[in-house]
């Protein structure tokens, strides 16, 4: 019976012997594929991040120059009422000062320019921060 042993492992031993080749061929073509697919999905993840990155770049631009050109047509407004008031306190100014200059037993007038050019101070000092809090 020792013969018919011998003669099973020699055929096993046959055809492990065909078959090693072809399975290290075999586990090569998947080794390799796998690495391929490994290396194109971390390719097409960098090219979607440059992507998504560029895109958020024009996006921030755009938004930036929104907010500017906005920041700039607010602080051109202030600054046009700013000169309007600072106008309206001069010309309170040069009235106070003719009406102090010509005054007589009237003060209820004086009194009254008093009041309206603190009270157009006042608007100024206002304008005056909020320019400050845009800048």
């Amino acid at each position: 019976m020792q013969p018919l042993a011998e003669s099973t492992r020699v055929h096993s031993r046959r055809s492990a012997e065909r078959s090693g080749p072809s399975v290290k061929w075999f586990l090569l073509f998947w080794i390799l594929m796998i690495a391929l697919g490994v290396y194109a999905v971390y390719s097409y993840t960098n090219h979607l991040k440059d992507q998504v990155l560029s895109e958020l770049g024009s996006q921030s631009q755009q938004q930036l120059t929104v907010l500017k050109t906005d920041y700039e047509s607010k602080i051109a407004v202030l600054t046009e009422q700013v000169k309007e008031l600072q106008s309206t306190v001069q010309t309170f100014n040069e009235l106070l000062t003719f009406t102090k200059d010509n005054a007589s037993n009237k003060t209820d007038n004086s009194n009254k320019l008093y009041t309206q050019l603190s009270e157009v101070k006042k608007q100024l000092d206002a304008l005056k921060k909020e320019m400050d809090l845009l800048k």
